[in-house]
């Protein structure tokens, strides 16, 4: 995606205006436009040089972000990009606009209404106290001259923007009490009479009020990107490298991958790179937002803005510049502020309409009064009061002020969401699939338990066992080993080592012949005592495996080596279930071990058994009971990450895995899974008020001012309408800005997923079939029961010798049976799952 820097934006119409243009673009194959940053994402094979054209040609300006700068100042820039350069300008227009406008108002309504006292030469001369609000109100209009300039420059590109309605709204009631100025010279003698045709204060007051609107929301977004600019302050900016054998301190722009770096406690470590040589203790609350530092030796991994507590470290670069971890990050927040979140497009939609609409209902409002026989300055009042009081800002900030503070919110707590879609559509997810190894559990196995025979002790068994397993690469090897090597065992030199099939290993030590594998293969080699069996089968129950060994015909005793499961799964696993969220765990151990790992974190279903193939397919299957969300962190993955509705990669795993991700979790920590589901929720609740109140507002407050209400008693003057529109806006953005006091780490208010957004699961069959032998017969299956009425899929494995049917309305298992038996196959058993 190439990101863009748009100007002379002021309203969701503008940026409706520019979306529409640029998606006209050939080569142009998604365009996403954001008011709040003043940013464009693009993505497509189109020429830059046309899109920019495209802007231009619909009366905005645009740029290539990051165009012209050199890498030393391209932080700084983007920095400088995200400040609030509005808040400043609009308050000194506001302080000047205020002082002429007390003055008109003085002038107008203080001593006509409430006697206020003028000079002598003013206070029975109507006609020069006219000119002189004339003058007055000239002089606010000339200040806020940016909302004509851009108004008139909109309509002219027939897109008119919100600056059109206020420039519209001020130039009619300037224009009429100009008019009702010369009328009063034609009639000097009657000049008190025309004075209350006169609306120079609301020509003036409308720019007025509506600048103050402008310049709390200016604030209020300001704030919302406090989170991404927070992230960019905090890579430092030199680093201590060794150059010829000497430390030099150079700008962070001059470090190259595979430089030798030193960081000493108390400084933030410049780039990510491989610690070389010392320890220390560093805390990554920058990334992850966890403050507990985190233990750093030679050979792990360190990132970019991360502090080192209290070891000299020297370390070797991997990453610099924007590959840093951190400038992913920045870059992933960036990039998602820039997407668009498929709520916004209804939003987008009206606001591409809105403003003609409005003008439209404005001139219609003048022509009936008149037509009723109102006096032409009631009716311009009533037309004015529409022009004004209309907010397609609301609009079009409802959503992306929401999708920014969330995804700043995420960012703060090491929760990465790619794109706004996905911020949004985490929360919906109904099912979760959740990978064993590395996501439930720690990933690596480790020595549980250590189990001697008699007339053996642990240390002689650790001794044996270390000894024959130092020349096998098995994962449960490398466990005995760390565990001999923790308890400063001796492992001794081995001879004759064999790795037989059966799981099992034998080698020669002296004269003694050592042998180790599972039951099923020591069974095979040694007689094994009946306590011995159920000790085992008790272990393997438990999720372990027990590895037995033997040295000169001698049980020596047993050690059970585990993936050990992480600490927060079962807590992460009970909140999930609390949000009414399906927990399913997937794995590629037994039924026995599987089955014991997801009794002890609480899931709601296993799946055992499944290769990394069958993952993508297992969650297709799964997505007929709703949402699926798939959390995973290998390689192997990425398949099923990507098949899901919402991919979750756990951050400590595979770069490919991150890729294929729609979310990231930097802490590799299973709570934040619901942490995020939580943000999710909290943000497209947020959306929902900010568009209530939005829709809300214009539905209500329109036909207030075209004077709808006025057999009730109700009608609304052009000042109280610019009011009421400046504090729409702000009131949106200010709604927003709650999301940043939202606990996600807090199950206590957490509701079940409604139904309306959890797919109903009696539809779903599964069936058992015979007679399938090869991919045409799956075929042939899938074709005749997706022939069935009511049935929406079938996924069919011959290798299984099952179906699992899904449909979208109830249908009667004998129909199924029928039509497997009519394809020439045999069908053992239907159950509605």
């Amino acid at each position: 995606m190439k990101q863009y820097d748009v100007t002379g934006m002021s309203c969701a119409a503008c940026s409706a205006r520019v979306e529409k243009a640029v998606s006209k673009v050939e080569g142009v194959t998604s365009c996403s436009v954001s008011l709040l940053t003043n940013s464009m994402g693009v993505e497509g094979t189109a020429d830059s040089e046309k899109i920019i054209k495209a802007v231009v040609e619909a009366g905005y300006g645009a740029s290539l972000k990051g165009e012209g700068k050199n890498k030393a100042s391209s932080k700084v820039s983007d920095e400088e990009a995200l400040s609030d350069h509005e808040t400043p300008v609009l308050k000194k227009r506001l302080i000047s606009s205020l002082g002429f406008l007390i003055l008109l108002m003085y002038v107008s309504m203080g001593h006509n209404m409430f006697s206020f006292p003028l000079p002598q030469w003013l206070e029975e001369n109507y006609l020069a106290q006219t000119l002189l609000q004339m003058i007055l109100a000239a002089v606010v209009m000339i200040i806020n001259s940016k909302f004509f300039t851009s108004g008139y420059k909109s309509l002219f590109h027939l897109s008119p923007n919100m600056d059109t309605l206020v420039a519209m709204g001020s130039s009619a009631s300037f224009i009429w009490s100009t008019y009702v100025l010369f009328a009063m010279t034609a009639d000097v003698q009657n000049a008190a009479h025309y004075m209350h045709d006169l609306y120079f204060e609301s020509a003036a007051m409308i720019l007025t009020l509506i600048t103050v609107g402008k310049m709390l929301e200016a604030r209020s977004k300001g704030k919302t990107t406090n989170a991404l600019k927070a992230l960019m302050k905090l890579s430092p900016q030199n680093a201590t490298v060794i150059r010829d054998g000497k430390e030099v301190s150079v700008s962070i722009e001059e470090v190259q991958k595979e430089d030798n770096f030193v960081v000493r406690p108390g400084e933030s470590i410049p780039v990510d790179g491989v610690v070389l040589e010392g320890s220390s203790a560093v805390n990554e609350a920058a990334l992850t937002g966890e403050s507990i530092p985190v233990d750093k030796v030679e050979g792990d991994r360190v990132s970019a803005a991360t502090i080192n507590q209290s070891g000299f470290i020297k370390c070797r670069a991997t990453r610099v510049g924007e590959d840093t971890t951190l400038s992913q990050i920045i870059k992933m927040v960036s990039d998602a502020a820039a997407t668009k979140a498929p709520i916004a497009r209804i939003a987008d939609k009206i606001s591409g309409i809105f403003v003609p609409a409005v003008i439209s209902v404005a001139l219609v409002t003048t022509l009936v009064w008149l037509l009723m026989g109102r006096e032409f300055g009631y009716a311009l009042a009533r037309g004015i009061s529409v022009l004004v009081i209309s907010c397609p800002c609301a609009l079009g900030l409802a959503t992306p002020v929401a999708i920014m503070v969330g995804n700043g919110v995420g960012a703060k707590n090491g929760i990465l969401f790619k794109t706004s879609a996905s911020l949004e559509e985490t929360g919906r997810i109904s099912v979760i699939a959740l990978d064993k190894t590395g996501t439930i559990t720690n990933g690596s196995p480790v020595v549980t338990d250590i189990l001697s025979s008699e007339g053996f002790t642990q240390k002689s068994l650790l001794e044996t066992a270390a000894s024959l397993e130092s020349k096998s690469e098995h994962p449960l090897a490398r466990a005995v080993m760390q565990r001999a090597d923790s308890e400063k065992i001796k492992v001794s030199e081995v001879g004759d080592f064999k790795a037989l099939p059966g799981n099992g290993l034998t080698a020669c030590l002296g004269d003694s012949v050592l042998t180790g594998g599972s039951l099923a293969f020591i069974k095979s080699k040694v007689a094994v005592d009946k306590k011995t069996e159920e000790v085992a089968k008790a272990l393997s129950d438990q999720g372990k495996t027990p590895l037995l060994f033997v040295r000169d015909d001698k049980l020596c005793g047993m050690i059970a080596v585990a993936d050990t499961i992480k600490s927060d799964s079962a807590e992460a696993v009970r909140q999930l279930k609390g949000m009414g969220i399906h927990v399913v765990m997937l794995t590629g151990d037994n039924e026995r071990t599987a089955r014991a790992i997801g009794k002890e974190v609480g899931v709601d279903e296993v799946i055992s058994g499944v290769l990394p193939g069958e993952k993508a397919s297992v969650v297709r299957r799964l997505k007929a009971k709703g949402k699926v969300a798939m959390v995973g962190d290998g390689i192997n993955d990425a398949p099923a990450l990507t098949s899901a509705d919402i991919g979750i990669a756990i951050g400590s795993g595979a770069d490919v895995a991150i890729d294929a991700a729609d979310v990231v979790l930097m802490k590799s920590s299973l709570s934040d899974v619901s942490a995020a589901v939580r943000l999710s929720r909290a943000t497209l609740k947020n959306i929902h008020e900010n568009l209530f109140w939005a829709f809300f507002y214009n539905v209500v407050c329109i036909p207030l001012a075209a004077g709808c209400y006025t057999g009730l008693g109700l009608t609304l003057n052009p000042m109280i309408g610019a009011a009421a529109m400046s504090l729409s806006s702000f009131c949106v953005v200010s709604n927003a800005l709650r999301l940043n006091l939202c606990k996600i780490y807090d199950p206590s208010r957490d509701k079940k997923i409604s139904k309306k957004e959890k797919k109903i699961m009696e539809n779903v069959f599964e069936m058992d079939i015979e007679g399938m032998m090869c991919p045409h017969c799956e075929a042939r299956v899938k074709k005749a029961l997706e022939e069935v009425p009511g049935v929406k899929g079938a996924e069919v494995s011959h290798e299984k010798n099952s179906a699992v049917v899904t449909a979208e309305t109830s249908v009667e298992e004998t129909a199924l049976s029928k039509a497997v038996t009519d394809a020439g196959y045999d069908v053992k058993g239907v159950k509605k799952v």
